[in-house]
């Protein structure tokens, strides 16, 4: 018998058996559910229609980071009902001034071996920490707070093997990018993406959570990084040392499939619109006019990344023509980067800084787009109206080239500024 993946290790131990193999249904112990402001209401319908009154998984976390604060009356009533809820029924409450619920899992309440659901798609986010973590619809989040438990099919793995080192001017955003090209949006859907290989080995915490939250771009179920080194010293920063343990699929397994990378080879890589795996190289697109550049969102808006854009932008302005919107990813980030000064080179190239949240990315509020405006966006998605306007189009970049692209007035490759 071969040995497990990463996700079949995983589920297994939530299932409470030895082994288990893909295409296999499992009910798992469920060790964190969360919700937000926009699926939180009716993940909350749901569990009062089962008749409990206190939430049984583990750990229940209800993020307010869509609309933070409330741009809507009908917005913040919802946010009373959540806040209201998680008053009542034992649920911890995130509020508006603390960030975006995917980088707050990360920071707070995810861990090594966490079986993590999520009223959101990009819940895999967590995968970085060694944890299966997936989203689903707010009636089945529902279910796992009320009961504690949730089914699922294993899925096959894809493994992702990435070797090299990346030139200067290169992340894991130009790698996740080219992965998606490479994969198709429906390449893995319903797999397990299990990044690995010295790149990934030798890659931060920020660029691994990168990886796993655009995992589901390409229709994967999960997207997972061993627990190592980085891992634990990623935990020990958030004061959450206790929380680490070593965690790796087995030596000898048989995996779907095998997709491998130069880290080298890799370039600054845009998704142009109106999908995630319509990729080409940013020097390709050079020229291409930009109304407005959003650097943050739950994929981007670490401090590693904000320091990667004040790299850029130091000593430089954007394009008069050319809004600059900076949205760090939580509260901890933002005051990172405050003290770091960060924000002054924001400030002084021209930027808005707006509270951490989601902010323009869902197309709420805080960077709506115009009829016929072009974004350069660091977030995940790029499909028409996902900024509020489905006369707009995003292009989607890493930290560097959007910073680059502000400076320009138009998409740049940021080697160019470096």
């Amino acid at each position: 018998m071969s040995g497990l993946t990463l996700a079949e290790k995983l589920l297994a131990a939530h299932a409470g058996q030895e082994a288990v193999v893909p295409g296999q249904i499992v009910v798992a112990d469920v060790d964190l559910a969360i919700a937000q402001d926009g699926t939180g209401p009716l993940a909350i319908q749901q569990v009062e229609e089962l008749g409990v009154t206190r939430v049984r998984a583990p750990a229940c976390v209800f993020f307010i980071d869509h609309a933070a604060p409330a741009p809507r009356s009908e917005l913040a009533n919802a946010q009373r009902t959540i806040r209201a809820f998680c008053a009542a029924a034992g649920a911890t409450l995130s509020d508006v001034e603390m960030g975006v619920c995917h980088q707050r899992v990360a920071e707070s309440y995810a861990k090594p071996g966490d079986l993590v659901i999520g009223a959101d798609s990009h819940t895999c986010t967590a995968g970085a920490l060694a944890a299966f973590a997936t989203g689903m619809g707010s009636t089945d989040v529902a279910v796992g707070m009320a009961s504690g438990k949730t089914w699922l099919r294993v899925p096959e793995t894809l493994r992702i093997v990435v070797r090299g080192a990346f030139a200067d001017g290169v992340a894991a955003k130009d790698l996740m990018l080219t992965i998606i090209g490479t994969l198709g949006a429906d390449g893995a859907t319903y797999k397990a993406l299990e990044f690995g290989g010295p790149a990934i080995d030798a890659m931060d915490m920020a660029g691994r959570l990168t990886l796993a939250n655009m995992a589901v771009e390409a229709g994967a179920k999960a997207g997972l990084v061993a627990s190592d080194a980085t891992t634990r010293a990623f935990l020990a920063a958030q004061g959450r040392e206790p929380d680490w343990r070593p965690l790796a699929p087995d030596p000898e397994v048989a995996y779907e499939r095998v997709l491998e990378f130069d880290a080298a080879a890799v370039v600054p890589t845009v998704a142009r619109p109106h999908t995630v795996d319509n990729v080409a190289p940013a020097a390709e697109l050079a020229g291409v006019r930009v109304d407005q550049v959003l650097i943050g969102t739950c994929t981007n808006g670490r401090l590693e990344d904000l320091r990667a854009a004040a790299g850029v932008l130091r000593g430089r302005r954007r394009a008069a023509a050319t809004r600059l919107v900076v949205t760090p990813a939580s509260q901890g980030v933002a005051r990172a980067a405050a003290a770091e000064g960060l924000f002054e080179v924001f400030w002084e190239a021209g930027a808005v800084i707006t509270n951490p949240g989601c902010g323009a990315c869902v197309g709420i509020h805080e960077g709506i787009l115009g009829d016929g405006e072009v974004c350069v966006s660091t977030a995940n998605r790029n499909f028409k109206g996902r900024m509020g306007n489905p006369e707009a189009s995003i292009y989607l970049a890493s930290p560097a080239t959007a910073a680059a692209s502000a400076v320009a007035g138009a998409l740049c490759d940021p080697r160019e500024l470096l």
